[in-house]
């Protein structure tokens, strides 16, 4: 089978035209893209807003256990049903795939803004307050910054959910690398089926890559552990000892 794979990938034939792997590829990634970004703007300023307020906590997981629980593809069939009568054009099978990707995508994004404001330290807080910062500010100059790491494990854990579950845009009569497994399935071209399967769990674990080095640059490298802790190193019991001894002498 790994041969068989490696042979259909290898085949200049299918790096060509429209339903080629460049252009499914792009497909691909322009309805996660968008399902992600349209999931970010709803989900983490609620989540923010709950952590931050304390309110609706009861709202979130149980919006995040429900959401698990839908069937992503019989959501899909739904939205069809009811949508495709009253759109026209290519949107008619954009945006119900689009909805149930940004139905998956909420959950984890806003827990994850949840859960990062709600486990800052109080003291943290109490402190912000007490230089008199407004409670807008302690949420955008204190609270936001430290849950960046949160924040970030709910968009990645998003973002992989939704990579994986783009391909049932193919159903809906989209492309997409799900094309190679739908088109795949009705001629019994096995390879095809398996090489695009291929192509999505790689396609994942990039964006997750790409989403990691995102992280690492943009949170505080006090809050992920990359600025070593300062240590008796030799220098600094060097420094002691010269001051212990001009104090001798000075005494």
């Amino acid at each position: 089978m790994i041969a068989t794979i490696l042979a259909w990938l290898s085949d200049p034939a299918h790096w060509t035209g429209g339903d080629g792997i460049p252009n499914r590829l792009w497909e691909h990634l322009w309805y996660s893209a968008i399902a992600l970004v349209i999931a970010a703007v709803i989900a983490i300023p609620i989540g923010l807003a709950i952590g931050h307020t304390g309110r609706g906590r009861f709202f979130v997981v149980n919006l995040a256990g429900a959401a698990r629980a839908i069937p992503s593809l019989g959501l899909l069939y739904v939205m069809v049903l009811w949508l495709f009568p009253k759109l026209s054009g290519d949107t008619a099978f954009l945006v119900p795939s689009l909805i149930v990707l940004i139905v998956l995508a909420i959950p984890p994004m806003m827990s994850g803004a949840y859960a990062g404001v709600d486990e800052v330290d109080p003291g943290a807080r109490d402190a912000a307050k007490g230089m008199g910062m407004t409670g807008l500010e302690v949420l955008r100059k204190v609270e936001v910054p430290c849950a960046l790491p949160l924040v970030f494990s709910g968009v990645r854990s998003a973002a992989l959910q939704v990579v994986a579950t783009t391909t049932i845009a193919a159903v809906a009569g989209l492309g997409g690398l799900g094309r190679l497994l739908i088109d795949g399935q009705k001629v019994r071209d096995f390879p095809q089926m398996a090489s695009g399967a291929v192509l999505v769990a790689v396609l994942a674990l990039a964006v997750d890559l790409v989403l990691a080095l995102v992280q690492r640059y943009a949170v505080s490298p006090g809050l992920t552990g990359r600025v070593p802790r300062r240590g008796n190193t030799h220098n600094d019991v060097e420094i002691d000892t010269k001051t212990r001894t001009l104090e001798t002498t000075r005494g």
